[in-house]
Protein backbone atom coordinates (compact mmCIF):
# COMPACT_ATOMS: atom_id res chain seq x y z
CA UNK A 1 0.00 0.00 0.00
CA UNK A 2 1.51 3.51 -0.88
CA UNK A 3 1.13 5.85 2.16
CA UNK A 4 -0.28 9.32 0.81
CA UNK A 5 2.10 12.41 1.34
CA UNK A 6 -0.04 15.07 3.34
CA UNK A 7 0.66 18.93 3.76
CA UNK A 8 -0.68 20.56 6.83
CA UNK A 9 -2.78 23.46 5.85
CA UNK A 10 -4.74 25.62 9.10
CA UNK A 11 -7.64 27.92 8.83
CA UNK A 12 -7.51 29.92 12.28
CA UNK A 13 -8.34 26.70 15.08
CA UNK A 14 -8.81 23.87 12.58
CA UNK A 15 -5.92 21.88 10.70
CA UNK A 16 -6.40 19.26 8.03
CA UNK A 17 -3.19 17.13 6.50
CA UNK A 18 -4.41 17.41 2.56
CA UNK A 19 -3.05 15.35 0.62
CA UNK A 20 -0.24 16.54 -1.95
CA UNK A 21 -1.26 15.71 -5.83
CA UNK A 22 0.98 16.51 -8.95
CA UNK A 23 -1.06 18.60 -11.66
CA UNK A 24 1.39 19.05 -13.85
CA UNK A 25 4.85 17.09 -14.25
CA UNK A 26 7.21 18.03 -11.29
CA UNK A 27 4.46 20.31 -10.11
CA UNK A 28 2.41 19.36 -6.63
CA UNK A 29 0.07 21.06 -4.80
CA UNK A 30 -1.70 20.92 -1.51
CA UNK A 31 -5.33 19.50 -2.43
CA UNK A 32 -7.41 21.86 -0.32
CA UNK A 33 -11.67 20.93 -0.51
CA UNK A 34 -14.12 22.33 1.59
CA UNK A 35 -16.96 20.04 -0.13
CA UNK A 36 -17.55 17.74 3.47
CA UNK A 37 -15.60 19.49 6.09
CA UNK A 38 -18.22 21.40 8.02
CA UNK A 39 -15.40 22.86 10.59
CA UNK A 40 -13.76 24.22 8.01
CA UNK A 41 -16.00 25.57 6.10
CA UNK A 42 -17.20 27.17 9.20
CA UNK A 43 -14.24 28.84 10.49
CA UNK A 44 -13.01 29.72 7.00
CA UNK A 45 -16.63 31.57 6.80
CA UNK A 46 -16.35 33.59 9.59
CA UNK A 47 -12.69 34.47 8.90
CA UNK A 48 -13.94 35.88 5.38
CA UNK A 49 -16.60 37.73 7.07
CA UNK A 50 -14.43 39.69 8.61
CA UNK A 51 -12.58 40.75 5.31
CA UNK A 52 -16.07 41.43 3.86
CA UNK A 53 -16.10 44.69 1.90
CA UNK A 54 -18.91 46.68 3.70
CA UNK A 55 -20.71 47.70 0.25
CA UNK A 56 -21.24 44.26 -0.58
CA UNK A 57 -24.31 43.40 -1.81
CA UNK A 58 -23.99 39.94 -3.65
CA UNK A 59 -21.26 37.31 -3.85
CA UNK A 60 -20.29 35.61 -6.38
CA UNK A 61 -18.51 32.24 -6.94
CA UNK A 62 -18.10 29.35 -8.95
CA UNK A 63 -18.86 25.38 -8.48
CA UNK A 64 -18.00 23.29 -6.92
CA UNK A 65 -15.27 23.19 -3.26
CA UNK A 66 -16.45 26.98 -3.19
CA UNK A 67 -19.74 26.47 -3.25
CA UNK A 68 -20.03 25.39 1.27
CA UNK A 69 -17.86 28.40 1.59
CA UNK A 70 -20.24 30.82 -0.47
CA UNK A 71 -23.27 29.55 1.31
CA UNK A 72 -22.33 29.47 4.99
CA UNK A 73 -20.56 33.01 4.33
CA UNK A 74 -23.94 34.34 2.47
CA UNK A 75 -26.14 33.11 6.09
CA UNK A 76 -23.18 34.70 7.91
CA UNK A 77 -23.21 38.11 6.02
CA UNK A 78 -27.36 37.76 5.12
CA UNK A 79 -26.35 38.20 1.38
CA UNK A 80 -27.82 36.63 -1.68
CA UNK A 81 -25.09 34.66 -3.79
CA UNK A 82 -24.63 33.47 -7.33
CA UNK A 83 -22.91 30.15 -8.47
CA UNK A 84 -21.25 30.11 -12.24
CA UNK A 85 -21.47 26.40 -13.26
CA UNK A 86 -18.28 25.27 -15.09
CA UNK A 87 -20.52 23.54 -17.75
CA UNK A 88 -23.76 24.00 -19.55
CA UNK A 89 -27.29 22.53 -18.50
CA UNK A 90 -29.85 21.90 -20.49
CA UNK A 91 -31.89 24.43 -18.63
CA UNK A 92 -29.81 27.42 -19.49
CA UNK A 93 -31.52 30.04 -21.28
CA UNK A 94 -28.68 32.61 -23.06
CA UNK A 95 -26.10 31.83 -21.06
CA UNK A 96 -23.25 34.06 -20.30
CA UNK A 97 -20.02 32.04 -21.32
CA UNK A 98 -16.49 32.85 -20.15
CA UNK A 99 -13.23 30.89 -20.92
CA UNK A 100 -10.41 30.40 -17.61
CA UNK A 101 -6.96 28.93 -18.57
CA UNK A 102 -5.63 27.72 -15.47
CA UNK A 103 -2.48 27.20 -15.29
CA UNK A 104 -1.98 25.25 -12.06
CA UNK A 105 -4.19 22.42 -12.94
CA UNK A 106 -2.82 22.15 -16.97
CA UNK A 107 -6.25 22.62 -18.38
CA UNK A 108 -8.33 25.05 -19.57
CA UNK A 109 -12.07 25.52 -18.35
CA UNK A 110 -15.32 27.11 -19.01
CA UNK A 111 -17.47 28.83 -16.52
CA UNK A 112 -21.51 29.34 -17.25
CA UNK A 113 -23.99 31.74 -15.55
CA UNK A 114 -27.18 31.43 -17.02
CA UNK A 115 -29.18 34.48 -18.01
CA UNK A 116 -31.68 34.57 -14.69
CA UNK A 117 -28.72 34.38 -12.66
CA UNK A 118 -26.84 37.04 -14.42
CA UNK A 119 -29.98 39.35 -14.05
CA UNK A 120 -29.62 38.90 -10.19
CA UNK A 121 -25.96 40.67 -10.83
CA UNK A 122 -26.76 43.03 -12.74
CA UNK A 123 -26.25 46.63 -10.84
CA UNK A 124 -25.38 45.14 -7.71
CA UNK A 125 -21.75 45.61 -5.92
CA UNK A 126 -20.58 42.19 -5.86
CA UNK A 127 -17.53 40.55 -3.88
CA UNK A 128 -15.85 37.08 -5.61
CA UNK A 129 -15.50 34.47 -3.08
CA UNK A 130 -12.78 31.20 -3.92
CA UNK A 131 -11.49 28.80 -1.74
CA UNK A 132 -7.84 29.04 -3.46
CA UNK A 133 -5.92 31.18 -5.79
CA UNK A 134 -2.95 30.36 -7.50
CA UNK A 135 -2.14 31.60 -10.72
CA UNK A 136 -5.10 34.06 -10.95
CA UNK A 137 -6.72 33.04 -13.64
CA UNK A 138 -10.36 31.83 -12.51
CA UNK A 139 -10.76 34.84 -9.83
CA UNK A 140 -9.68 37.17 -13.63
CA UNK A 141 -12.45 35.09 -15.56
CA UNK A 142 -15.04 34.96 -12.31
CA UNK A 143 -14.19 39.07 -12.65
CA UNK A 144 -15.10 39.28 -16.31
CA UNK A 145 -18.21 37.32 -16.42
CA UNK A 146 -19.64 39.79 -12.86
CA UNK A 147 -18.58 42.76 -15.46
CA UNK A 148 -20.27 41.59 -18.05
CA UNK A 149 -23.22 40.13 -16.23
CA UNK A 150 -23.49 43.62 -15.22
CA UNK A 151 -22.06 43.83 -11.75
CA UNK A 152 -19.50 46.22 -10.12
CA UNK A 153 -16.93 44.03 -8.19
CA UNK A 154 -15.96 45.22 -5.35
CA UNK A 155 -13.81 42.84 -3.28
CA UNK A 156 -12.13 39.38 -4.19
CA UNK A 157 -11.83 37.38 -1.02
CA UNK A 158 -10.02 33.78 -0.85
CA UNK A 159 -8.73 31.38 1.74
CA UNK A 160 -5.43 30.38 0.12
CA UNK A 161 -3.49 32.39 -1.93
CA UNK A 162 -0.90 29.58 -3.86
CA UNK A 163 2.37 30.60 -5.47
CA UNK A 164 2.62 33.42 -7.70
CA UNK A 165 -0.53 34.51 -9.61
CA UNK A 166 -0.70 36.84 -12.37
CA UNK A 167 -4.17 38.54 -11.43
CA UNK A 168 -3.29 42.36 -10.84
CA UNK A 169 -6.38 43.14 -8.99
CA UNK A 170 -6.60 43.45 -4.93
CA UNK A 171 -7.17 40.24 -3.67
CA UNK A 172 -7.61 39.64 0.17
CA UNK A 173 -6.44 35.74 1.20
CA UNK A 174 -5.94 34.80 4.39
CA UNK A 175 -3.04 31.71 4.25
CA UNK A 176 -0.76 30.91 1.92
CA UNK A 177 -0.11 27.76 0.40
CA UNK A 178 2.95 26.79 -1.50
CA UNK A 179 3.37 24.84 -5.00
CA UNK A 180 5.81 22.35 -4.70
Amino acid sequence: MTTLETYPITVGNVTRHVPLVETLPGMRIPLVEFLGDPELVEEAAKLLLEKLPEETELLFSLECSSVPLVHRLAQLSDLPYVVARKRRRAYMDDPLIQEVPSLTLGASDTLWLDRRWAERIMNQKVTLVMDVVSSGGTMKALDRLAHRAGGQVVGRLTVFQQGKREFNGELVYLYEIPIL
